[in-house]
């Protein structure tokens, strides 16, 4: 055949299967030798590709591998195990043995990520426990890789993954920084707090630590030395019940849920950061009090929705704002725009509240055993009850919510997205956390892109971890 003949007759199968799906492109392959040239085009895997997911990355491929075929085959398949979950074909359990109290809070110091596309990669999980511990392990392997000495019963961990730092503060207020390779310790500082809430984030490549205390203040440290880089008071006497960085690391918001007269309020980033004893951070309050619950939505650089209500519960409301800021010739204005509210059907008498984000404008909310999709405009796109206790715990992301309850089971449910573009939420399956004989249920539960991991509350006090890995 002649050469110009036959790439034009290439280039028209091209155009045509650009119309096919994955199924029906692997079958126009084997048809014959130019079907299969054009079918293994990778332009139409790249199409493919961006049409279903908005970010690849094939560099993180294993080598040989790095083909946009290649890469679009692994991830759809991967993301139909996460969809199927049928115990041993498509994810593997492990248990996570060796602490002596309660599991108080969890973080991934390493894992797979949508972003990254190293699948089947090493996943770290940090615990912290009431037995003075935290302890790294291999989600993969269901094995420990380090435990730092026993010290304070510890109250909360976060991670730094850029720079592989665990932060965490115990019960006597005192602030750590160990190192993710080794849990040696890096540095200390006394926030002398029963409690505080961490954030961590990045201001000119240089890492910060903001603690929230029972006492109301704001201690902004240098990470990981933990030296001290501002002090605010926030609340005074009143405690920080919620402590949130905004997606862009420009605002923080932080509120007490001691006093319903208050309202919630926001900082700059870059002035707690830069701070002198002299200067006054730029803040604002946000015009609306008795904060329950606050979520940043990740998909917008300072979208922040607080949930609200009245010290009764008579009312209970949701009002989004977004955060930017202004400059004037003397200072800088912070300027909380309005973009929805509407009023939040939970009952009068359920004192916790779960509040997770998704995209632009979906809402998550988990009121007892239930769990309701809202979109911006307050209505209610899906109502779910696929458990017989409470929900202890969410975790969402671009691809999956995981729900957490004291019925010793995970409920996972996939994200689809409908022809008006708009998201709906599909349950799938449960996952079982073991025997109620020795145990009281899931307490929470964290997720990277290829596996899950969730603390069980054990019954003689020794919790474990429950390691599901999904793989490709």
């Amino acid at each position: 055949m002649d050469s110009s003949l036959s790439q034009l007759t290439v280039d028209c199968l091209i155009c045509i299967f650009s119309y096919l799906d994955e199924d029906d492109l692997l079958r126009a392959s084997v048809v014959s030798k130019f079907w299969n040239e054009a079918a293994d085009t990778p332009w139409l895997w790249r199409q493919m590709c961006l049409r279903r997911w908005s970010f690849c990355n094939l560099s993180r491929l294993p080598a040989g591998m790095q083909t946009w075929k290649n890469y679009y085959l692994r991830r759809s398949k991967l993301e139909e195990k996460m969809e199927m979950g049928r115990a041993s074909a498509d994810y593997t359990c492990k248990t996570l043995r060796g602490h002596t109290g309660a599991i108080v809070d969890m973080a991934y110091l390493v894992g797979n990520s949508s972003l990254s596309e190293s699948w089947n990669s090493m996943s770290i999980v940090c615990s912290a426990s009431t037995d003075g511990t935290i302890r790294a392990w291999n989600v993969q392997e269901g094995s420990q890789l380090w435990s730092t000495p026993v010290q304070e019963p510890l109250r909360k961990i976060i991670v730094d993954q850029p720079n592989g730092v665990v932060i965490s503060a115990d019960r006597r207020g005192t602030i750590k920084a160990w190192k993710g390779l080794t849990g040696e310790e890096l540095a200390a500082f006394p926030a002398s707090s029963t409690a505080c809430r961490l954030i961590n984030y990045s201001i000119k490549d240089q890492p910060f630590l903001t603690a929230g205390t029972a006492g109301g203040s704001l201690y902004t440290l240098a990470s990981p030395t933990l030296s001290q880089v501002s002090h605010v008071v926030a609340f005074d006497t009143y405690k920080i019940d919620v402590l949130l960085a905004s997606p862009d690391k420009q605002w923080i918001v932080a509120a007490t849920q001691d006093n319903y007269d208050l309202s919630p309020k926001v900082f700059s980033c870059e002035s707690l950061s830069c701070a002198s004893g002299d200067e006054t951070p730029v803040s604002e309050v946000l015009p609306v009090s008795g904060c329950l619950a606050a979520c940043f939505f990740p998909s917008e650089a300072a979208r922040v929705l607080i949930l609200h209500s009245d010290g009764l519960r008579a009312t209970t409301a949701v009002s989004i704002f977004d955060i930017t800021s202004k400059k004037t010739k003397y200072k800088t204005v912070v300027i909380a725009e309005l973009v929805g509210t509407f009023q939040l059907d939970v009952g009068r008498w359920h004192s916790d509240i779960l509040l997770e984000g998704r995209g632009s404008g979906t809402i998550l909310t988990a009121t007892q055993n239930q769990l309701k999709v809202y979109n911006l405009q307050g209505a209610m796109l899906a109502s779910f009850e696929d458990h017989m206790k409470p929900i202890s715990a969410i975790c969402a992301d671009s691809f999956r919510v995981v729900t957490a309850s004291h019925d010793l089971s995970l409920r996972v449910l996939t994200w689809k997205k409908e022809k008006d573009k708009n998201l709906s939420l599909e349950s799938r399956y449960h996952l079982l956390g073991g025997s109620h004989m020795y145990s009281r249920g899931f307490t929470n539960v964290a997720c990277d892109y290829a596996s899950i991991v969730a603390s069980v509350a054990a019954v003689n006090g020794k919790d474990v971890l429950k390691a599901y890995s999904f793989n490709a």
